[in-house]
């Protein structure tokens, strides 16, 4: 009985050698080892699947129109590309496959394990019997009535041995069966890593980069655009009051990434400046501007490193230069109402918002002639005189906020929960629109709302939170039989 026993031992043996190249060898076959599919890297898996450099992602930039607009064509595979891959169904099959053999060799070793326990316990039953009938065939005379009983009763407890021997056959054969399987999965596997090889990660990542830097280049020369979508908030801090301003400088052309917030509508004084949006974020590595005169309302642009300001109880705007900590200029806003004479639905003495754009400085208010109705003009941004101004016919105190894109002021009907933007001046045409451009008011009380030309983004302060909103802007850009 020596003989089965080393056997199954053998298959078990065998079993355990395949097992562990299922482990090892598989993984490193199909791209899946450890230097490739650890924790937090399934991108590397897919970019090892990427189907080719005429098939990817590109982009295209060129100038078709007269006013010199970059125009960007992005092409994109389709979401699915990888699934139409004929070697994506493969490795998906083979995969399937490796899972059945690995499911079926795991029954197989519990099985032989069970019954090769039960043959070692049998063993001493089957050398007992051996014995005795070797010492009949010797002494056929010392055989009594009880010693046959005794020994046909060893002989019936070995019986349930032949089925255990059975099965040990027929795994035996299912064994090199599987042993065949692997083989065929060993070649197959090998021969799609070959065609995956083909496609270095590292070049891929490579193209990935230069391609989005081209994309990035081209968004950023893309003419202006008109406003229909406003993202989901970003809170980038909460500190300070339910009332305040924060801003990075808005001029296009300035790589300037301080970051000012000024707390408060009502007489301040104090503008904190930080080194960067991280440092503003954590609240450290800042400095302070003490304005030699108190400002009023929230609404204050940088531009041009030159902080704008409404001075409180007049309407004088100031122009506080940063770098120098000095009043450059100041000026008299003509007719504009101030101190709460006409202010956003909010009040807060935010009679005079001054804002920028893609175009320059603007500043929106309104008058006793125009009927409390908003007036936005173009200010030249060192002398601060009206260079035109434009009336919208919309009344001030409905409005909750309001901002500029590409010369066209956006305004929303609240400043609570609900609020939307509602209303749109285009001031190249001197028409105007209703629209209806929802977003989420997080905190439910914006104070502040002003956009960015430098970073296309919304900055607000929003019940003590300081808030970011990414803007979708639809480009039309002429084609060149059009030109």
């Amino acid at each position: 009985m020596s003989v089965p026993i080393l056997k199954i031992g053998m298959v078990l043996s065998t079993m355990a050698m395949v097992t562990n190249w299922m482990s090892q060898t598989l993984p490193s076959l199909v791209g899946l080892n450890q230097t490739l599919a650890r924790p937090g890297t399934s991108e590397k898996i897919i970019s090892a699947l990427y189907p080719g450099q005429d098939e990817g992602w590109q982009v295209f930039g060129s100038v078709s129109d007269t006013e010199g607009k970059c125009v960007c064509t992005l092409l994109a595979p389709p979401q699915n590309l990888c699934r139409k891959d004929p070697r994506h169904t493969r490795l998906r099959q083979l995969t399937e496959h490796v899972q059945n053999v690995s499911q079926y060799l795991e029954v197989l070793h519990l099985r032989t394990s069970r019954d090769l326990q039960y043959i070692r316990e049998s063993e001493q039953r089957v050398n007992l019997v051996e014995r005795r009938v070797k010492a009949a065939h010797n002494n056929p005379h010392s055989l009594t009535a009880k010693s046959l009983q005794d020994l046909k009763r060893n002989v019936n407890e070995c019986l349930p041995l032949l089925a255990v021997i059975a099965q040990y056959n027929a795994d035996a054969g299912q064994l090199e069966y599987l042993q065949q399987e692997v083989e065929r999965l060993n070649s197959a596997l090998t021969l799609l890593q070959e065609q995956l090889e083909a496609y270095d990660y590292n070049q891929l990542q490579h193209r990935a980069v230069l391609l989005e830097s081209r994309l990035h280049s081209c968004i950023n020369t893309l003419g202006c655009g008109k406003l229909t979508g406003i993202s989901n908030p970003v809170t980038i801090r909460s500190f300070g009051s339910r009332f305040g301003s924060w801003m990075m400088d808005s001029m296009i052309s300035s790589s300037d990434n301080r970051v000012w917030s000024m707390d408060g509508y009502f007489k301040g004084r104090r503008v904190l400046e930080y080194r960067s949006l991280s440092d503003f974020t954590k609240g450290q590595n800042f400095v302070v501007h003490q304005l030699p005169h108190p400002w009023a309302g929230t609404g204050h642009v940088v531009y041009n490193a030159s902080l704008y300001y409404n001075k409180h109880q007049t309407n004088i705007i100031v122009q506080y230069h940063l770098h120098s900590r000095t009043v450059l200029m100041q000026r008299n806003l003509g007719q504009a109402g101030y101190n709460n004479t006409f202010p956003y639905s909010w009040g807060g003495s935010s009679d005079i918002d001054l804002m920028a754009d893609e175009t320059g400085l603007w500043a929106v208010y309104t008058t006793i002639p125009n009927g409390g109705n908003m007036v936005v003009s173009r200010l030249d941004p060192v002398t601060l005189e009206l260079v035109k101004s434009w009336d919208t016919g919309f009344p001030k105190r409905s409005a909750g906020e309001s901002f500029l894109i590409c010369g066209t002021l956006y305004v929303t009907n609240s400043h609570l929960a609900g609020a939307k933007v509602h209303f749109a001046y285009h001031t190249n045409t001197s028409s105007y629109e209703y629209t209806d451009i929802p977003f989420h008011n997080q905190y439910s009380h914006i104070s502040m709302l002003d956009y960015n030309p430098r970073e296309r983004a919304l900055y607000t302060w929003n019940n003590g939170h300081q808030v970011l909103y990414n803007v979708t802007l639809f480009h039309l850009i002429k084609s060149i039989t059009e030109t």
